[in-house]
């Protein structure tokens, strides 16, 4: 099975990461396009994945474009429709990771002839798409997609509120390789005194820094926590959010939380600085389609607040597996944080229960199997001659 993997973007970002996982079974038959270079074309090299950037320039269409905006875009992709077209030939399927993924890769199927898989990663609503962007998803899901593959139930759910077709849509899980989040209490220690946190109670955040993922929802939390709460933010500003980062900065000041918040920017040792806090908060203001975050923070053994909306909601278990909070509330996560910090038995009790879980559910090999049975049913069907796959066997 040969397939074409594309992506819009060369950050590392969360569906970055997850299609890494996801494709290294078929990595010695399959390429990914890029349509911009960056380091997660380094990160695929260094897993010995086949790479080609398509494209150096930036795409102007973004989830909140207007139709004017869109149709001016739409001059610049046909180079890299003509260019995926002429390369999905190559191969057995084509697999869209990403909205702008989705748009190239719709036309290069329609010109080709293979069968494209589109792997929704988002909530498509008003809270993340404007009108015109939700409208095109769903129509080229539709229209050209055999298998739309959403990481939630929530995802799911949202596009076929937004007009989506159910019987093409299976919900898959991002898998992960628990073994890759196990870290001794000496490398704990050695990093929390790296840090100047050892005597802290570390509320680890972990997320690109943007307004919806609520890093300032936190930041007021901790004006009603005690004194040796400390927050870490982890993290870099990836889409022009820059001002938002300047915000942060602003509140913390007012607050006068200077000696209790650390911006560290991007890491690539996220598990160790998860292991090195003594509790994840979750915070996005809008719901999250799946939350990648938290199962990580999970393995890691870490108790787990997040914010209850979306797909987090099919993780955590409240009270079992760890905490939800309402989305925006800053007071009630002060209220969860202080608990945790009060309550470290039960805490550790229920980041453990939620370890057990989550490495069963999430592991990578099932998820894997998951895909690639999936993706044999979309051969099948085009094999034997059905163009859309309308009814997937369970």
């Amino acid at each position: 099975m040969k397939i074409l993997f594309l992506d819009q973007t060369g950050q590392i970002g969360g569906a970055e990461l997850s299609l890494l996982d996801l494709l290294k079974p078929f990595r010695a038959d399959c390429l990914v396009a890029l349509f911009k270079d960056g380091p997660f074309k380094d990160l695929l090299e260094q897993h010995q994945v086949s790479v080609q950037i398509l494209s150096n320039r930036s795409l102007s269409v973004s989830k909140d474009s207007s139709f004017l905006q869109g149709l001016s875009s739409s001059f610049q992709l046909l180079p890299l429709i003509a260019q995926t077209a002429q390369l999905s030939r190559r191969f057995d399927l084509i697999y869209a990771n990403t909205q702008k993924a989705l748009v190239i890769g719709a036309m290069a199927s329609y010109l080709s002839r293979r069968p494209l898989i589109y792997h929704l990663r988002d909530i498509i609503s008003p809270d993340h798409f404007s009108a015109t962007n939700r409208s095109l998803i769903i129509n080229l899901a539709n229209r050209f997609a055999s298998l739309v593959i959403a990481n939630s139930q929530a995802s799911q759910a949202a596009f076929v509120a937004a007009g989506g077709h159910q019987e093409i849509t299976k919900v898959v899980y991002n898998g992960f390789q628990p073994e890759l989040y196990q870290y001794s209490s000496a490398n704990r220690s050695e990093l929390r005194q790296q840090l100047g946190l050892d005597t802290q109670f570390v509320v680890g955040h972990f997320s690109r820094i943007s307004p919806w993922k609520g890093q300032h929802v936190l930041i007021e939390a901790l004006q009603y926590c005690s004194e040796d709460v400390t927050a870490i933010l982890v993290g870099d500003a990836l889409f022009g959010e820059d001002q938002y980062v300047n915000q942060l900065h602003q509140r913390i000041n007012e607050l006068k939380l200077g000696n209790r918040v650390q911006t560290l920017g991007f890491r690539s040792d996220v598990a160790e600085l998860m292991s090195a806090s003594d509790l994840i908060a979750h915070t996005s203001t809008s719901p999250e389609p799946f939350g990648r975050i938290i199962v990580e923070a999970m393995l890691c053994r870490r108790p787990v607040i997040a914010a209850a909306a979306g797909g987090v909601v099919e993780i955590v278990k409240h009270g079992k597996t760890g905490w939800l909070s309402p989305p925006e509330d800053s007071r009630k996560l002060a209220e969860l944080i202080m608990s945790c910090r009060n309550h470290p038995e039960q805490s550790a009790r229920i980041a453990n229960q939620a370890q057990v879980e989550v490495s069963q559910r999430f592991h990578i090999d099932t998820i894997r199997q998951q895909v690639r049975y999936l993706l044999q049913q979309v051969l099948h069907c085009k094999e034997s001659g059905q163009h859309i796959p309308y009814r997937l066997a369970e």
